[in-house]
């Protein structure tokens, strides 16, 4: 069966890093656009990013351009997002997402 497991969450000050990683299983990894999505209490879910099958395309929304960095490894079936200079908005739980799957979630909190 299909399974994405994320980790990589945690909690950071302002300014930091974190790099997120999605396992991907289940399903045929190297032809799959794979996407990050984030959720933050009282919010919607949201498109972070995703990355072509290749990885020769991506697409960021605006609030983490420049900030964020999305790849993929096919061969380890692994999707990552690098974040960098973390802002207290970007505190949600991160979901990886291939077509209708979705992973369980890792907690990301930015905070002082």
């Amino acid at each position: 069966q299909v399974q994405l497991v994320e980790s990589g969450g945690g909690l950071v000050q302002p300014g930091g890093s974190l790099r997120l990683s999605c396992a991907a299983s289940g399903f045929i990894f190297s032809i799959s656009t794979m996407k990050w999505y984030r959720q933050a209490p009282g919010k919607e879910r949201e498109l972070v990013a995703s990355i072509s099958s290749n990885g020769g395309s991506t697409m960021y929304r605006d609030s983490v351009k420049g900030r964020f960095t999305i790849s993929r490894d096919n061969p380890k079936g692994t999707v990552y997002l690098q974040m960098n200079s973390l802002k207290p908005e970007d505190t949600a739980v991160y979901y990886c997402s291939s077509a209708n799957y979705w992973g369980q979630g890792t907690q990301v909190t930015v905070s002082s």
